[in-house]
């Protein structure tokens, strides 16, 4: 394949920069009739890779040696190279499964079977872009940082000029990238940053070709704060439903409270996903999460994270004045405040995060509490009195909830086919013989629920609640029938790993969801 014919092949996996030209500014093109074999160097950082490497690998750190962060003030007074030497020389990131732009990635296996030079040119440490180097199987050489010099900007350009006298061409995506882009034979760009676009559209560069992989910016936050997830805070209005208060104050407080929680627990879900990046680019389905997909970057969500934990704690503050200023009569008889659930639960979401996650079984049982907080939460404010009942049901139900997860999760890694073997899912230590027990642990929790919502049926609690609360005995079967069908799902390798989104997205529990709602109507 001569190299005239592997460019021509460019149209279908990049984006020609004439298509968007702009109209108010000098256009300084690359020579069209020129060959193209002239060395082409690209950049690693947000260019090859979507993400950034060095910060991925001080998330793997945080996660592995949490410890070593305090050597950071150290590392960065040496210099931004020796700080780059510092971390590459600890953590071994997972070059094989990096979000690499597959438009980008895919013209250099073109140009690389054509016989052109390819340099990996990046400010990342050599250790690391020696290693990516070295999996791509694509490169001529390498030019990295050494811990001494950092490899960028101008510093990058004069060392392009001195090896490459006849010229070259670039491949960049941030603002640093722009002196290499003005003097590049063939300027081309990959996921550019605004910062870039800006700078080229001033010095008159038109990038010959543009590299877009990435995701609408709107729909990526979207998934990246789980906002279905906010389903799960429902639960904070069990209390006050089934105590059945309809006062404005209590009603307004359990509205903020599912506001508050909603925004620590999508704070909570981005901490998550970043200590999680590595093990999710495992997963067949998680690593099309945004952080994990270099779609978002770090710095990004640890802001969010600040701003959204700054919010929850805002309206958790000005709840109980809501509640006294609606309903000044009300009787508050919640159990603790709010803030203090709201407090607990974010303690317990990172202790997950860090480290309980990884621990069999203790894992599962915080997931259970996790909901049960949410409940209790709800009854501190709206001021309403949790049942015992409500409290045992909800331990055993969402104990069910969290082992279904759990073992759909192992089922949908397809580990199950051979249980002799001790595989353990990455990030987790669950074993593939662990199946059936998970299964055994999962199905008798959400059964002891059941029996608990049948004891409590006859309960003088119920009674006074509901004048025809012998009704309430056909919500017994409909329980039932969920559940059966959560696990029989689940057991088939039908379910989505997270119920919650099971829950609300299949018709049949949405039909039984309508059938509760009318059976506990029809007890009133």
């Amino acid at each position: 394949m001569s190299l005239e014919s592997a460019h021509s092949q460019f149209g279908h996996t990049a984006v020609d920069a004439s298509d968007s030209a702009p109209d108010d500014a000098e256009v300084k093109a690359a020579p069209s009739t020129q060959p193209e074999n002239e060395p082409l160097c690209v950049d690693l950082d947000g260019t090859l890779v979507k993400s950034d490497t060095l910060l991925d690998s001080v998330i793997v750190l945080t996660r592995q040696s949490p410890r070593l962060l305090l050597h950071f003030p150290m590392w960065i007074a040496q210099g931004k190279a020796a700080f780059k030497r510092n971390v590459s020389s600890i953590v071994a990131l997972d070059v094989a499964h990096l979000p690499y732009n597959q438009p980008l990635l895919e013209v250099l296996r073109q140009q690389h079977a054509a016989g052109r030079e390819i340099y990996l040119a990046t400010g990342a440490d050599t250790l690391l872009a020696e290693r990516v180097a070295a999996h791509l199987g694509l490169f001529t050489g390498v030019l990295a940082s050494d811990g001494s010099i950092n490899f960028t900007g101008r510093t990058k350009l004069a060392a392009f000029q001195q090896r490459f006298p006849a010229g070259f061409s670039y491949i960049g995506n941030a603002r640093p990238d722009l002196p290499l882009l003005t003097h590049s034979v063939h300027p081309m760009v990959a996921n550019p940053r605004r910062g870039l676009r800006a700078g080229l559209r001033s010095a008159g560069v038109q990038p010959m070709r543009t590299f877009t992989d990435k995701a609408s910016p709107l729909k990526t936050w979207l998934r990246a704060i789980r906002l279905h997830q906010w389903a799960k805070n429902t639960l904070i209005f069990l209390p006050l439903l089934l105590a059945h208060v309809r006062a404005a104050g209590p009603v307004a407080a359990s509205l903020l409270a599912f506001l508050s929680f909603g925004l620590a627990a999508s704070a909570t879900y981005i901490f998550n996903d970043l200590l999680d990046l590595e093990a999710d680019r495992h997963h067949p389905r998680k690593r099309s999460r945004p952080f994990a997909a270099g779609d978002l970057s770090p710095i990004a969500g640890a802001a969010t994270i600040l701003l959204f934990l700054a919010s929850s704690l805002a309206l958790a503050l000005l709840l109980p004045r809501v509640l006294t200023a609606l309903s000044p009569q009300f009787q508050w008889n919640g159990q603790g405040r709010f803030i203090e659930w709201l407090v607990l639960y974010a303690i317990s979401t990172a202790a997950y995060s860090l480290r309980l996650k990884r621990m069999v079984l203790v894992d599962v049982i915080v997931l259970a509490c996790l909901y049960t907080i949410r409940i209790l939460a709800g009854s501190a404010a709206a001021g309403v009195m949790v049942s015992p009942w409500l409290a045992a049901f909800s331990i055993f139900f969402f104990l069910s909830l969290a082992f279904v997860k759990r073992f759909s999760e192992l089922e949908s890694m397809g580990l199950h086919s051979d249980p002799s073997q001790p595989l353990a899912v990455k990030g987790r230590n669950y074993r593939v013989s662990d199946l059936e027990q998970l299964r055994s642990f999962g199905t008798a929790s959400g059964y002891a629920s059941v029996v608990v919502f049948a004891l409590y049926i006859g309960n003088e609690v119920a009674q006074n609640l509901y004048p025809h609360h012998a009704r309430l005995w056909l919500l017994v079967p409909v329980l039932l029938l969920w559940l059966s069908r959560l696990w029989l799902k689940a057991s088939r390798g039908e379910l989505e790993e997270d119920p919650v989104v099971y829950a609300i997205t299949d018709r049949r529990s949405l039909q039984l969801g309508v059938v509760v709602l009318a059976i506990v109507l029809s007890a009133l």
